[in-house]
């Protein structure tokens, strides 16, 4: 069900060797815009707010094409049928890439990127859900042996910790935006206008005003471009769980055990001792 890329566990059914491939020779343009993320920790959510900012507020942006396929995933097997080369510039286009995994090209023209990270422990319990929901994924088991199997880095992308260290030590951090989760849900009038900007797309305060509104996360959840309600239930059952399932900050402190979050902070603390501009107080979120 897992195929190993890189020293990566990626799901065999939406990463391919020839889709792998499709990533590693993409050319990249220099202004292209990346989302990139550690798996659940608001790529859904950036991927809604970039295409309605880079329309000036025009909902067609993300009611015609199911997300997916407005800012595809470039290593998943669906992005070499989208013809992105015919694209008209400024792409818009997703990753869950570490960043010394990133093609040679974007190191070549250097895009812009937006680097959403989310409090790890909110992206675990994100992650338990979706693996319960998703048929492509491997079954979690209890909740305190996929905890072990998360912390140790063997899910899906690996380590978050690799993951959020990778970007933050990046290099032209000038063309990097970091934004958390948490950021987004305090103030999204406030982030949307920090990406408008960074993504030098001039919008007066109702545009903005207009954009956070649809995308908090009870008017997005109606969007079925967005929630994958399309999606056969035979690949996600969303009986199990929802796609886009609660949207908040801190539902870790509902699901984690005393002696769960305490590990996580032990494991925490060790491995992110090193790093010291980390956009999240995760510990008290």
């Amino acid at each position: 069900m897992y195929s190993v890329y890189k020293g990566l566990l990626v799901p065999s059914m939406l990463h391919t060797p020839e889709s792998l491939k499709y990533f590693e020779e993409f050319v990249f343009r220099p202004d292209d815009i990346i989302i990139v993320t550690y798996p659940k920790s608001g790529t859904t959510w950036t991927q809604e707010i970039v295409p309605l900012i880079m329309s000036g507020g025009d909902p067609a942006s993300v009611e015609t094409l199911p997300n997916w396929e407005r800012v595809p995933w470039l290593e998943k097997i669906s992005a070499g049928t989208f013809n992105l080369e015919q694209r008209a510039s400024p792409r818009m286009l997703a990753t869950h890439s570490p960043y010394n995994m990133m093609p040679p090209s974007f190191f070549e023209v250097k895009p812009k990127v937006i680097y959403v990270t989310r409090n790890p422990k909110d992206v675990f319990v994100s992650s338990f859900f979706y693996h319960r929901t998703a048929s492509f994924l491997v079954n979690p088991g209890p909740q305190t042996n996929f905890l072990h199997k998360f912390l140790d880095g063997k899910v899906r992308f690996g380590s978050w910790f690799d993951h959020v260290k990778s970007w933050l030590n990046a290099e032209d951090k000038e063309l990097i935006l970091h934004i958390s989760y948490e950021e987004m849900i305090l103030d999204l009038k406030d982030s949307v206008g920090r990406i408008a900007q960074f993504l030098q797309k001039s919008l007066d305060d109702e545009a903005i005003e207009k954009i956070a509104d649809r995308c908090l996360f009870k008017n997005m959840k109606k969007n079925n471009m967005s929630n994958y309600s399309g999606v056969p239930r035979e690949f996600m059952d969303q009986t199990k769980s929802e796609f886009l399932r609660k949207g908040i900050a801190g539902d870790w402190k509902n699901q984690l055990t005393v002696a769960e979050a305490e590990y996580f902070d032990s494991v925490y603390k060790d491995k992110m001792k090193d790093v010291k501009d980390v956009k999240v107080g995760f510990k008290n979120t």
